[in-house]
């Protein structure tokens, strides 16, 4: 889609299709860039992305339309390797966030004590899953046995849930966060806010960075909108 391309349709409408939901504009369906139809796999799913089309001017502004950027994610890219994300994604609990810890100072160490070890206890219990916190940054291997869980949880989602999944995970550096987010033990916001202890630590430390705040601003909605786009895929 060009960023410069004029808008071409009066009206936006969603289509019930045999698998799903398509997006019509007046009689011309959307497709992908990869030129598969957009079938979407929910309604609301297909509703929101109707809305972003339907809310375009004269020139269409993909940067306004997240949802339709992350179902064209999820149909050209993760649908054709699944496997392949769902891996990469499972790889990321033998190096979680949750457990690598600082051995100092002593107020750091007791706030990620406070904040993060009841995330892996939810885990353990939740997702029978059990990871281990660790000391500094070398990296040790996990339990092969909770590793091959969580696996199986990550390759038992669909393309759509993958794609939304993928975001939280990779944003936040954390498995066991993306799984509290779509299991719904943590509010999205409240999981970022872990994610970012390490962070708000050295800013209460040593004061804001405007440029750092922007950044963190930017992948903070992104996170949030992951996890929305997961919860339109169920």
């Amino acid at each position: 889609m060009s960023d410069t391309q004029a808008r071409f349709w009066q009206t936006t409408s969603v289509v019930k299709e045999d698998e799903g939901f398509s997006i019509a504009l007046d009689s011309r369906v959307v497709k992908t860039p990869a030129k598969a139809l957009l079938l979407l796999p929910t309604q609301g799913m297909a509703d929101a992305v109707a809305m972003e089309w339907d809310a375009q001017g004269n020139k269409i502004d993909p940067a306004t339309m997240p949802t339709t950027r992350s179902a064209n994610a999820a149909i050209d890219k993760v649908a054709h390797q699944h496997a392949e994300v769902a891996d990469m994604l499972a790889a990321y609990g033998d190096s979680d966030l949750l457990c690598y810890r600082a051995d100092a100072p002593e107020g750091l160490v007791a706030r990620q004590l406070a904040q993060w070890d009841p995330v892996l206890s939810w885990a353990a219990e939740e997702l029978d899953a059990r990871l281990h916190p660790r000391c500094g940054v070398i990296h040790q291997p996990q339990d092969s046995k909770a590793l091959n869980t969580l696996t199986k949880k990550i390759h038992a989602m669909s393309s759509f849930q993958l794609a939304g999944f993928h975001d939280l995970v990779s944003l936040s550096g954390s498995l066991i966060l993306g799984f509290a987010v779509t299991l719904q033990w943590k509010d999205p916001e409240s999981a970022w806010i872990l994610s970012r202890l390490d962070e708000n630590w050295q800013q209460e430390l040593w004061g804001q960075d405007d440029e750092a705040d922007a950044l963190s601003e930017i992948k903070r909605q992104a996170f949030l909108h992951a996890a929305r786009f997961y919860e339109l895929a169920k």
